[in-house]
């Protein structure tokens, strides 16, 4: 795996950490991120990959509310 450095105005890194912050990322992994995307090697699925075996056309779906983590794990 390749090591790049580069150089930007310091405003410019307190809004990368930032971000990378928000995303729960290192300033690093975003970075990185960020480069895959803008090169076009991401790895993720294409949009709208799946589309060939149909949409939902029902209601949405909704997940039945959960009781509260302490209640579904039983303390011994």
């Amino acid at each position: 795996m390749a090591r790049l450095q580069f150089y930007v105005e310091d405003n410019v890194a307190a809004q990368i950490k930032r971000k990378a912050a928000q995303s729960g990322l290192t300033v690093s992994k975003y970075l990185a991120a960020l480069a895959t995307r803008d090169a076009g090697t991401d790895s993720s699925w294409p949009k709208d990959y799946f589309a060939f075996c149909g949409n939902w056309a029902g209601e949405p779906l909704v997940r039945e509310a959960q009781p509260p983590l302490e209640k579904r794990i039983e303390l011994k």
